[in-house]
C-alpha cells in the first residue's frame, strides 16, 4: 500500500468554489475563487453552473502547478439527496442523476459530485462524497411542522458542524459523543442545530425550508402572507423559488450577498445596511435561543463557525443575547476541506471501508 496519497476537495459554496490539494493529513495548497452575483446570475438553474465551476478549477489547478492526473481520490462536498447516515460515499450512477435531477432541491454543493467524478474519470481515480448535507439524524418529535404533508427536514452544513463541534470540544476538554452542544454555521445558509451525544437531533433545513435569513436566502417567511405572494400572479413557480433561495436574504433586501460589501456600506453611513446586518444576527439569536429548549436548557457550548463567524461586529451581537445560555466559542471559517479530505484518506488507507448510496426514496 502506498503511504502517501494526493487527494483533491473540492467545496462549491453559494459564492465561492473552494478548491485544496492534501498529502495525506496536511494540506499543501488551498485556493478559494469568489463568485459574484453578476457572475452567477445568467445560470438559470444551479446544476447550469457545472460547467464554468469546473473550468474555473481546471484553470486554477494548471496556475498552481497540479494535473488533474496526479490525484489518488477526488472528494466533493455532498449535495442535497435523500436523507443519508453520515460517513463516506462512493460517488456512482444514481447520486449523479439525484443531484442533476435536484431531487431534494438545488443546492451549490450538488455540484461537488458532479466535479469530482468528472476529475476522478480523467484521472483514473476513485470519487468520493463526505457527510452530505442531508445526513439526518433528527429525533421524531422534530419533524413535526404544522401539516402532516410538509414534515420538517434535516438539511444543514453537517460537515462543518460535526468538525467543528469535534474541534471546539477537545478545546474544552469536553467529550463530543457526551456532549450537549448548540451550533450555528454562519455562510450563504445559516443552520443552527442541537448536537446531543454525538447526534444532530434537531436543526433547521438550512436550504429552503426555515431558520433565520441569510446573505442569499429567505429563511422562514409569514406563511399567510407567502400564499397570497405564491397565488398574486406576480411571480412563476421558479421565481418564488430564487426569491426563497438566491435572491432573498440580503439580496432582497439589499442586493448583494456579500457580508463584507455590507459592512462597508455600513462604515459609509448607510443606514439600511446597518439595521439589515443587525437583524439577520437577531434572528441567528433567536434561532440558537429556541434551540436551548430542546436541549432542556442544559447546554455545555455555543458553537458559531462558518465564513461569517470571521466578522466579530456580527458574532459580538449574537453573543450578548444568547451568551446567558452557556459559554459562546467562535470558529471563523470552517473545517470542511479538511474534513473532506480525511473522509477519502481512510477509505484510501483501508481504515473504513465506502458507504454505498443507494437511499430509500421519499
Amino acid at each position: 500500500m502506498k503511504d502517501t496519497f494526493r487527494i483533491l476537495a473540492i467545496n462549491p459554496g453559494s459564492t465561492s468554489t473552494k478548491i485544496s490539494v492534501f498529502e495525506n493529513e496536511r494540506e499543501i495548497c488551498a485556493i478559494k475563487l469568489s463568485h459574484s452575483v453578476e457572475e452567477l446570475d445568467p445560470f438559470e438553474k444551479i446544476v447550469d453552473q457545472y460547467e464554468f465551476r469546473r473550468d474555473v478549477i481546471v484553470s486554477e489547478l494548471r496556475k498552481a502547478g497540479y494535473d488533474v492526473s496526479s490525484f489518488d481520490a477526488v472528494v466533493g462536498r455532498g449535495g442535497v439527496l435523500y436523507p443519508v447516515e453520515g460517513g463516506t460515499y462512493e460517488v456512482n450512477d444514481l447520486m449523479l442523476e439525484h443531484v442533476r435531477k435536484g431531487v431534494q432541491g438545488e443546492h451549490q454543493s450538488n455540484l461537488g459530485a458532479l466535479i469530482a467524478e468528472s476529475f476522478s474519470r480523467e484521472a483514473g481515480c476513485p470519487a468520493y462524497i463526505v457527510d452530505p448535507v442531508v445526513v439526518d439524524e433528527m429525533q421524531p418529535i422534530a419533524r413535526f411542522s404544522g401539516l402532516p404533508q410538509l414534515p420538517r427536514r434535516s438539511i444543514l452544513h453537517a460537515l462543518n458542524q460535526k468538525a467543528v463541534a469535534r474541534k471546539a470540544c477537545l478545546d474544552s476538554g469536553i467529550d463530543y459523543e457526551k456532549a450537549r452542544l448548540i451550533v450555528s454555521h454562519l455562510g450563504g445558509g445559516i443552520s443552527a442545530g442541537a448536537h446531543v451525544d454525538g447526534r444532530i437531533i434537531d436543526v433547521n433545513n438550512a436550504l429552503n425550508g426555515d431558520g433565520p435569513f441569510s446573505p442569499e436566502r429567505s429563511g422562514g417567511l409569514p406563511a399567510g402572507d407567502l400564499i397570497n405572494l405564491c397565488f398574486s400572479g406576480r411571480y412563476t413557480h421558479d421565481q418564488i423559488k430564487k426569491l426563497n433561495k438566491g435572491a432573498g436574504g440580503m439580496v432582497a433586501y439589499l442586493g448583494t450577498n456579500d457580508v463584507r460589501e455590507v459592512r462597508a456600506r455600513m462604515r459609509s453611513g448607510d443606514a439600511e445596511a446597518g439595521i439589515v446586518f443587525e437583524a439577520m444576527a437577531y434572528q441567528v439569536s433567536k434561532e440558537i435561543a429556541s434551540l436551548s429548549a430542546v436541549l432542556e436548557g442544559r447546554i455545555d457550548l455555543i458553537v458559531l463557525t462558518g465564513g461569517i463567524a470571521f466578522d466579530e461586529e456580527f458574532t459580538a451581537l449574537v453573543r450578548k443575547r444568547v451568551g446567558f445560555l452557556a459559554p459562546v466559542r467562535v470558529y471563523p471559517g470552517e473545517m470542511e476541506m479538511e474534513a473532506l479530505a480525511l473522509g477519502g484518506l481512510r477509505v484510501l488507507r483501508g481504515q473504513e471501508q465506502p458507504k454505498v448510496y443507494n437511499p430509500k426514496m421519499s
